[in-house]
């Protein structure tokens, strides 16, 4: 997100991941003038964006998620969506986990994302040293619970990153 006067949201994967920006770009297309275009970027990478409108409906997101210009986690309804959108975006698999991807959040807000999960779903995990930042693991047992409310929710092309778990 961005902000000047009033906030938008951009959109850019990969564009091997388009199916996912079309994904969202059907749930945002009333905050968008111009539908997702493939866009070189630096070197060889290829990407695949699309950037909401400034509109004031989106500015009082922005004041929630970035906070005096830096990206927290307010109190918030994880629902399965959100999860699966979440787990799409940053989500990773070891053998038998899943990681969240959450380096860029400080950690009283990382901390906040695993009470969030513990609080709304019952999913425990936490905060795994990931080079010189951190990161957040689920336990295997709320991996399994965890799959298993995103699933319905989770793309096709995504199924690569959910570990191998047994029921």
């Amino acid at each position: 997100m961005r902000c000047k006067t009033n906030a938008l949201l951009e959109i850019n994967h990969s564009f091997h991941q388009r199916t996912y920006v079309d994904f969202k770009y059907r749930r945002l297309a009333n905050l968008v003038r111009t539908p997702p275009r493939k866009r070189n970027g630096n070197g060889s990478r290829v990407a695949y964006r699309f950037v909401t409108r400034s509109i004031p409906e989106l500015t009082p997101f922005y004041r929630l998620f970035y906070a005096e210009r830096t990206k927290v986690i307010p109190e918030l309804v994880l629902t399965p969506l959100t999860m699966a959108v979440w787990f799409m975006d940053d989500g990773s698999r070891s053998r038998s986990a899943v990681y969240l991807n959450t380096q860029q959040f400080d950690e009283r807000s990382q901390r906040r994302l695993l009470l969030l999960l513990q609080e709304q779903w019952g999913i425990l995990g936490t905060l795994n040293k990931d080079k010189c930042y951190k990161r957040i693991r689920l336990s295997v047992e709320s991996t399994r619970r965890f799959v298993q409310v995103i699933e319905p929710h989770l793309l096709p092309e995504f199924g690569y990153k959910l570990p191998q778990v047994t029921p």
